[in-house]
């Protein structure tokens, strides 16, 4: 499958329309001005002409100037981006670019970290000192800004800075290793831009895992940046959950260039490892807030601070960026499935209803480059990944004109209706993603009901002579579906939590006054109804549940009882409001953030009967079972 660009999709007023708005109207520029209150500009601005400037920020702060240049380029590329605003960012990227530009070294090296007395550190500690990361984002930036607008400036000065690298390290030469992995998506990139093999080639070397013993890289350096050691010999993921997925997602990158049947067994296999064992139900990854890494297989604790932070939002960004992947190598609609849970919720959860984000630069980036997500071609077939109101003004891969256009109130409801506008009479295939969640799914063209050729979590194949003006109409239930965990996550064993579509819901106390959050349980045969409330949080659906609460709060409760008492507690009567999870922290009580819940406990008090659900048909619990 081959993506369409951002240019070509036209959003209408659908789901993810205000919140882009807000990202491009408000996110953007206030990250901006952070970046220049906070002296992160101003690192460069030392280099060319102002010395008397101190360095600030983090030791990888270059990055977040080049994740802000690539946001911005994507919000330019947008159709939703104003004239005025558009006239602004081309603006500041340009002005960036002129800093950036200035202060870069004649033979193309460039980090403001590593000047004056850390001269001499320069690509020593390549584990720990970010420089590959700021350079993979440097050149990820030029590269949006090139295919945004045309202009070459900061991708040539990307590539000078990449071929300093070339030049100087590799086969032969010194050693290099990417300490936190980007830098193989980026050079793949590179080298699709450029067509130039060496970047490829490089990208090779460094999933080779050749240079362990010439670096003396330690055991825990290679677990934590999850590099080091040949990646076709991983079976698992571990370490740091960002360089984890990143590492995965150029290798990815990398198999669909090179073909190298290895990397994709162990693609498999560390995909299977993920949706099986380590990834939240609201697609975010990383459950140790320590070292922001992976746990142990079904380590996956609902109170844990790490699963809501900004690392943790960054890794299910992450997330998203590897199954795009994987959906685009392989047309397999099981990787939309998984990209879709950490987009609605996890990654949407990290941007507030009024626009403040968490981790900005590298959420704006996505949420501006996601139109191009919406659609892909492939030979003569056209691929509707996800549901948004939409349209798309394309081609098919012979140079065939195309228009669909997608009405739809997705995710609320499961309608949608898409018209199709060849330029003229044409035979191709259109396909429909079925989402795993979804247990049937109605199909019709013009009317006419179709019996779909596939089932649950795959592409709906719909092949005709298309002619100007159908319709396909797409009809998938949306029934609130009550979820319970694999029971060897020990941490949700006797609780729920709800999802309808592809939304995640919690509780959260502002909606469920006059009781503690923590004593509420669900009534396990109780029936969820959904309601619209266009009033609440930007205008959403609300669930409303029968359920109970603990006559007696549970804090007042010894440690430790008899079971027998414990089942016998007194509960009353009440009625629980849930609300999407992405909706959740935008109203704090008394300066702090209201509590909440994803998983619920049930009333049932033996609740081992209950059978384990999978993800929205995206997990295989059949693989076999590890005991730690």
């Amino acid at each position: 499958m081959h993506p369409v660009p951002v240019q070509a999709v036209h959003l209408g007023d659908g789901f993810w329309t205000p919140r882009r708005k807000v990202v491009t109207e408000r996110s953007l520029p206030a990250t901006l001005a952070a970046l220049e209150e906070h002296g992160i500009v101003d690192n460069f601005r030392r280099l060319s002409g102002k010395p008397e400037l101190p360095r600030k920020g983090s030791i990888s702060s270059d990055a977040d100037v080049y994740k802000w240049i690539e946001a911005a380029a994507w919000a330019l590329a947008s159709n939703e981006t104003s004239d005025s605003d558009k006239q602004k960012l081309r603006g500041d990227i340009d002005s960036l670019t002129n800093t950036i530009l200035a202060a870069q070294e004649p033979g193309g090296y460039l980090n403001t970290y590593f000047v004056g007395d850390r001269l001499h550190l320069r690509l020593t500690d390549l584990v720990h000192s970010n420089e590959d990361y700021c350079l993979a984002e440097f050149i990820e930036a030029g590269i949006a800004y090139y295919r945004a607008t045309g202009n070459r400036r900061l991708l040539d000065a990307g590539i000078r800075f990449a071929d300093y690298i070339l030049a100087n390290f590799g086969p032969g030469r010194k050693p290099f290793i990417t300490g936190h992995p980007a830098l193989e998506m980026a050079l793949i990139e590179l080298y699709r831009t450029t067509a130039q093999a060496k970047y490829l080639d490089f990208t090779r070397y460094l999933y080779s895992g050749v240079e362990r013993d010439r670096l003396k890289l330690k055991d825990s350096d290679i677990r934590f940046t999850f590099s080091g050691r040949p990646f076709t010999s991983r079976t698992e993921l571990e370490g740091h959950a960002v360089r984890a997925l990143y590492a995965s997602a150029g290798a990815t990158d990398f198999f669909t260039e090179t073909g190298e049947p290895a990397y994709k067994r162990t693609l498999d296999l560390l995909w299977t490892d993920l949706t099986a064992r380590k990834m939240y139900i609201t697609g975010s990854v990383g459950s140790r807030s320590s070292g922001e890494s992976m746990g142990e297989d079904y380590e996956l604790p609902p109170e844990q601070p790490s699963s809501e932070s900004c690392p943790a939002i960054v890794a299910a960004s992450a997330n998203v960026m590897w199954n795009f992947r994987m959906l685009t190598l392989t047309g397999d609609s099981r990787y939309a499935d998984v990209l879709e849970r950490a987009l609605y919720n996890a990654v949407n959860s990290g941007i507030s209803i009024n626009g403040n984000p968490s981790c900005p630069p590298n959420l704006e980036r996505l949420f501006e480059s996601l139109p191009g997500y919406l659609y892909a071609t492939s030979r003569d077939d056209i691929y509707i990944n996800l549901y948004q109101e939409s349209k798309l003004n394309w081609h098919l891969e012979d140079g065939s004109p195309l228009s669909l256009s997608q009405s739809t109130a997705y995710p609320w409801n499961g309608d949608v209706k898409i018209t199709v506008q060849p330029a003229k009479p044409a035979a191709f295939t259109v396909y429909l993603r079925w989402p795993g969640w979804a247990a049937s799914a109605d199909a019709s063209v013009n009317g006419k009901p179709i019996s779909p050729a596939a089932r649950r979590g795959s592409f709906i194949p719909l092949t005709r002579t298309w002619n100007p003006g159908d319709v396909i109409s797409l009809s998938l239930p949306m029934p609130v579906t009550p979820m319970s965990a694999n029971p060897r996550v020990a941490d949700d064993y006797g609780r729920v939590a709800m999802q309808r579509g592809p939304l995640v819901y919690a509780l959260e106390q502002p909606d469920n006054p006059g009781v503690s959050i923590s004593d509420l349980f669900f009534r396990s045969a109780t029936v969820p109804a959904p309601e619209v409330r266009r009033d609440l949080l930007g205008g959403i659906t609300v669930l409303k549940v029968s359920g109970l609460a603990a006559e007696k709060s549970l804090v007042d409760e010894p440690l430790y009882q008899p079971l027998s008492v414990a089942q016998a507690r007194p509960k009353r009567n009440v009625s629980l409001t849930f609300i999407p999870y992405y909706t959740v922290g935008n109203r704090d009580q008394a300066g702090q953030p209201a509590p909440m819940e994803v998983w619920v406990p049930i009333t049932r008090p033996d609740a081992s009967d209950i059978a384990p659900l999978a993800f929205g048909g995206i997990v295989n619990h059949k693989a076999p079972p590890r005991v730690q």
